[in-house]
């Protein structure tokens, strides 16, 4: 039996040793750098279980922000030459702050948001699409059906057909997810106790973006895996 082909994705994901990093993981109940579950925070008075569920989704890829949305590789390219070209990349991009990030909305999930678009992450999350590119395998008819079945808008189509996703270049959002799509009734009450346990963990602080991660899926239902860091170039005072 033919083993499956990994998927890819390449992040923004905080230090591993760091109190964000840390948040993160304890929202999500998974930490992508280890592999390993851990104690997840629950919002009080819900339950534990139901929590875990509407958790599952950002689950799979960890704490992140995504740069370079997941693919498959095309054929004539290996994890080598991927994670080589990860390195040259990010060895050439100059690290940066961005304000402090807050708890939002997008949709119907809470997600972690800066306060308005960053010129410098827009310009990271272009360059990433753009350069990676070469990598991608074209999305399979199902995972173009699957893609299509939201709401997108005619723009949004157009870059699903040319990049294989469709939130690329002007339709891209800096979020860190932190749960799955919430209940009207409960998104007060979750937004409320994760935006505390965010400001007694992490606080005002301003969030360096001094790095990308290369991130794998070994199967389709796996969860993802940090399995690489590229740190960028001395920060850059903006």
């Amino acid at each position: 039996m033919r083993k499956e082909a990994p998927r890819y994705a390449i992040y923004f994901a905080p230090d591993p040793a760091s109190s964000f990093w840390r948040f993160g993981c304890d929202c999500l109940g998974y930490d992508a750098a280890s592999g390993n579950v851990c104690d997840q925070f629950v919002p009080r008075g819900l339950d534990a279980n139901l929590w875990y569920d509407l958790t599952a989704a950002p689950r799979t890829y960890g704490f992140h922000a995504t740069l370079g949305a997941p693919f498959y590789l095309q054929g004539d390219c290996s994890e080598d030459d991927l994670i080589e070209s990860v390195y040259t990349f990010a060895g050439r991009q100059p690290s940066f702050s961005i304000e402090s990030l807050g708890v939002g909305r997008l949709s119907n999930f809470l997600a972690l948001l800066p306060r308005d678009n960053h010129e410098l992450l827009q310009v990271l999350a272009a360059r990433i699409v753009s350069m990676f590119d070469q990598f991608r395998a074209p999305l399979s008819s199902a995972d173009m059906v699957r893609r299509q079945a939201g709401s997108l808008s005619e723009k949004q189509k157009a870059y699903l057909e040319l990049w294989g996703y469709p939130y690329v270049f002007d339709e891209f959002r800096f979020h860190m997810t932190l749960t799955g799509a919430l209940p009207d009734s409960l998104l007060d009450l979750a937004q409320d106790e994760i935006s505390e346990l965010f400001s007694s963990r992490v606080g005002l602080e301003p969030v360096v973006i001094d790095s990308v991660v290369l991130a794998r899926q070994e199967y389709r239902n796996g969860r993802f895996r940090i399995i690489e860091r590229g740190p960028f170039l001395a920060p850059r005072i903006v």
